[in-house]
């Protein structure tokens, strides 16, 4: 674990024993991490935000204002949650029958670079593709495939994204070339795939 001088929390925050909070993350005003979360490296955890216990979060991961991350969360490397987002745990909540046990939780899976818009809520269950962007607002109810854009409530496919955030678009032979970053990617029936990342120079 690291030493407290290999990262900052700001005095309003809480954390409890047991938690692992990687070199050069900061957390900002008013959170708690909770015994046995994990945080990795060069995170950035905005004000009001809730690490449950065992959650686990990558590197480099910004998790913004007023998000609870719950137990049964992962978040992998380079994940954006945006401000006021919603995690939920429960499959089926009820104030008078407690749920307290494995079964009564749904784990939750964030892959690697995926971004959740502002608002955004994601019913326990589901795994989010890598780099697939979730709208702002969006509700989502089942998985997301790899860089899969969704948005709307219910959470409906409307395109796809590469890694650096721009749309793209397939052309007749289900290829696509992002015009921001020149990465290319190959689309069949039920997933989209990296072909190869060729920069400008390496064109030239």
């Amino acid at each position: 674990m690291s030493s407290p001088s290999s990262y900052s929390v700001h005095e309003s925050s809480y954390v409890d024993d047991n938690v692992e909070i990687g070199d050069g993350t900061a957390i900002w005003h008013f959170c708690h991490l909770m015994s046995g979360s994990r945080i990795g490296r060069n995170c950035r955890i905005g004000q009001n935000v809730v690490i449950g216990p065992r959650a686990i979060i990558g590197n480099n991961v910004k998790i913004q204002n007023n998000v609870s991350v719950y137990e049964g969360i992962v978040l992998e490397d380079d994940v954006f949650c945006g401000p006021s987002m919603v995690f939920t745990n429960v499959l089926t909540p009820r104030s008078a029958f407690p749920r307290n046990t494995a079964k009564d939780y749904g784990a939750t899976l964030v892959k690697r670079g995926a971004s959740i818009g502002a608002n955004a809520t994601i019913v326990c269950g589901c795994t989010i593709g890598q780099h697939a962007l979730i709208g702002a607002g969006a509700v989502i109810t089942k998985d997301v495939p790899d860089y899969a854009v969704v948005f709307g409530n219910p959470g409906r496919l409307r395109g796809w994204a590469c890694c650096c955030g721009l749309s793209i678009h397939f052309d007749d032979s289900n290829e696509a070339t992002c015009s921001g970053c020149d990465r290319r990617y190959g689309h069949t029936d039920i997933s989209v795939r990296l072909i190869e990342h060729v920069t400008t120079s390496e064109a030239a």
